[in-house]
């Protein structure tokens, strides 16, 4: 009975003193805009200027009608220099270890290096929530909640690896969105057939009403819709995503086209398989890591510089198509641009007597963006397993940093699955909506599914 107190109270201990430390003074939230970004990066450039000073980002005031898909900026850059096998020694610090295992897997493996651009930029408001979530916002339920936050970012100087991913998980990505993109489960050949998906994803705050009391435990609501092949046609998930998932968890539906009914999907969560995946993502590596946090401990490393994908408009060139692009093994590292930043390093290990297939999750978070950039998958044994990379990209008409593309390989089977790309799409990506709550009520989803 002892023990079990003693153990009880220090759970209880380490809950308080995570609250504690969530929020910091107003004379460190000072340092907001002043030696750290507005979001919390370091102002200044590194030691050897290979990363630079952020001045304010890359944004564009356009007036007219705005192109959904951004002209690359940095198109006459030139390739610093490349990393192959023959030079993977000289560069190992700078990668992941499944960074360098894809160069042990795949011989003509390569990664094109280019000066580092920190385009990262947001909306003002950002800014002043970021400020004001310093100050107020605390971890609940041992880290699995969040109490007194306001839409993005609530740590933005973290001192503990959950509070890092909660930054990953709220980071701003357009407040009210939708999108028009394919997913390639890609076979070890290199074949593929695309499953094409329209996804909005709308903060409540962003809505036409604004947010209301229903909207009281809600961080975001997420419609997915599946378009083609055709023996997927129909297919529709709903997520109502909660702040604090202990108080209440995930609502998820489904509707299924065969069954012509809307149902509870409580399977999209944790290691349930993503959609149209194929197998080869979980529910919650979409957008790298989404979720509970509640399955792991989270260790902050620290912070470390590191070759990661930026400015990636390549990935978004409608004269590319998708045979450009996907290829046997890996993607097609042409047209893929990576760049030297900051990372924070946070390392995810299964919680004694919980289950899911990745024992350990090796993550490297962007300090400009927040965005989970490159994570590292374990397996059960301790295998470095799957790789996965997002490919940074600043929507800079819209004041939004977001991803052109992520992918997730697969180091056993040789397999790899992309999600994002639009290339031969006529639509891409819409900030301009205004969504109404009845668009994400399963009403709406049953309409979605019977048109």
């Amino acid at each position: 009975m002892n023990k079990m107190m003693l153990k009880a109270g220090v759970f209880a201990l380490s809950v308080i003193s995570a609250s504690v430390l969530a929020k910091v003074s107003p004379e460190e939230a000072q340092r907001l805009g002043n030696d750290l970004t507005p979001v919390g990066a370091e102002m200044a450039g590194n030691a050897d200027g290979s990363i630079p000073a952020w001045t304010g980002g890359y944004s564009v005031d356009a007036t007219g009608e705005v192109p959904e898909r951004p002209a690359d900026p940095y198109a006459d850059d030139e390739i610093l220099f490349t990393i192959t096998s023959a030079n993977l020694a000289e560069h190992k610090d700078m990668l992941s270890p499944g960074q360098v295992a894809m160069f042990e897997k795949y011989p003509e493996y390569k990664m094109h290096i280019y000066p580092t651009r920190r385009t990262a930029a947001y909306p003002q408001e950002v800014y002043d929530v970021v400020k004001k979530n310093a100050l107020n916002a605390e971890l609940v339920a041992g880290g699995n909640g969040l109490d007194n936050f306001d839409k993005h970012v609530p740590f933005p100087i973290p001192t503990s690896g959950i509070e890092v991913i909660w930054n990953h998980i709220t980071r701003y990505r357009g407040g009210a969105v939708t999108r028009l993109v394919n997913q390639f489960p890609v076979l070890q050949n290199g074949n593929f057939v695309p499953v094409l998906l329209r996804e909005s994803l709308v903060f409540p705050e962003y809505m036409a009403s604004g947010r209301e009391a229903a909207d009281d435990n809600i961080l975001f609501y997420f419609l997915q819709e599946v378009l083609a092949p055709a023996r997927m046609t129909g297919t529709v998930l709903l997520v109502h995503e909660t702040i604090n998932q202990v108080k209440e968890g995930r609502r998820a539906w489904l509707y299924n086209a065969g069954q012509r009914r809307v149902r509870r999907a409580p399977n999209v969560a944790y290691d349930g398989p993503g959609t149209a995946s194929d197998g080869l993502r979980t529910s919650d590596g979409l957008d790298m890591y989404n979720g509970a946090p509640d399955k792991y401990n989270w260790e902050l490393v620290g912070k470390r510089e590191m070759y990661i994908g930026y400015n990636n408009y390549k990935l978004m060139d409608t004269e590319l198509s998708y045979d450009d692009i996907i290829n046997a093994g890996h993607m097609n590292q042409d047209y893929v641009r990576y760049e030297k930043h900051r990372v924070w390093e946070v390392k995810a290990t299964l919680k004694e007597g919980e289950r899911h297939q990745y024992a350990v999750r090796h993550m490297f978070i962007d300090e400009d963006t927040w965005t989970a950039s490159v994570i590292d998958h374990y397996d059960d044994r301790g295998s470095l397993w799957r790789v996965a990379e997002a490919y940074n990209t600043q929507f800079y008409y819209h004041d939004t940093p977001w991803m052109a593309a992520e992918a997730l390989y697969d180091l056993t089977s040789g397999r790899y699955i992309v999600l994002g790309l639009a290339n031969e799409e006529s639509e891409y990506m819409d900030f301009d909506i205004e969504p109404r709550r009845s668009d994400f009520t399963t009403s709406a989803l049953r309409r979605m599914g019977i048109r």
